[in-house]
């Protein structure tokens, strides 16, 4: 199984981690005609016991919690049928909410997070959400009681918010080591998500997935959402299909 992540779905942002409309509608198009999309949730409650997933399969989530998901992705998402799970800064809904304050070269000098209204709509479409932390911060340069406090406030807090249980955990820019991985358990999560450049021992709280960015076309896609890419990654084939997607 092969878990995407995206981030912004942005008509008026240039940046590597935002897509224009456009462009991801033609994805969501290519992955319903050629991907078997599922629920993550259920998905990761099929993991065995070194984290792998069920294979064939492929998962479609967004970080940060931006609310260009809200106005530009889940349009296409519905249109196509597809399900998504958005991970959430908590303290983004946090009585005094925190600015989306942690990407670089924002457009317009901001951006705005999901509200709690957006989020209410989405999850009656079938978005599912899950934890990016309380606020951000990179979880490898914590105590491990800061890490663990952090984790577990976000937990709490989304779970209040959302009124439902909240068993997945994607780290922060990908970041995390035995430690983080140790205070995602600790703090309850039942799987835990990074990317795809960090090869953890194997478990349910190092889980791999495959970033796509703006400039990220058909053949990339195609590529990104194989098992193979995803088990290649630090291969020497995956040099040879990164060669092939320039082309």
């Amino acid at each position: 199984m092969t878990i995407l992540c995206y981030h912004a779905v942005d008509p008026g942002w240039q940046s590597p981690l935002s897509l224009p409309p456009s462009a991801f509608r033609r994805h969501c198009e290519w992955l319903a005609r050629h991907r078997a999309i599922v629920d993550l949730e259920q998905a990761a409650g099929k993991t065995d016991a070194r984290g792998r997933l069920p294979s064939g399969l492929c998962a479609i989530t967004f970080d940060d919690g931006l609310g260009s998901v809200f106005e530009h992705a889940l349009p296409a998402l519905v249109d196509y049928g597809l399900t998504a799970t958005v991970f959430l800064v908590a303290a983004t809904l946090a009585t005094e909410a925190q600015k989306v304050n942690w990407i670089d070269n924002l457009p317009r000098g901001f951006l705005p997070a999901l509200t709690l209204g957006q989020i209410e709509e989405m999850g009656a479409h079938g978005v599912r959400f899950g934890s990016h932390s309380y606020s951000h911060r990179d979880l490898t340069s914590l105590t491990a009681d800061e890490c663990f406090n952090d984790l577990h406030d976000s937990k709490e807090l989304l779970e209040d918010v959302l009124g439902r249980e909240v068993p997945l955990l994607a780290y922060p820019r990908g970041l995390h080591d035995e430690a983080v991985r140790k205070a995602a358990r600790r703090a309850g999560f039942t799987h835990a998500f990074g990317t795809a450049r960090r090869r953890p021992p194997p478990s349910r709280w190092g889980i791999p997935r495959m970033g796509v960015y703006s400039g990220d076309g058909e053949l990339k896609l195609r590529i990104k959402s194989s098992r193979s890419y995803a088990s290649t990654r630090t291969s020497g084939t995956y040099n040879a299909l990164r060669h092939l997607a320039r082309r």
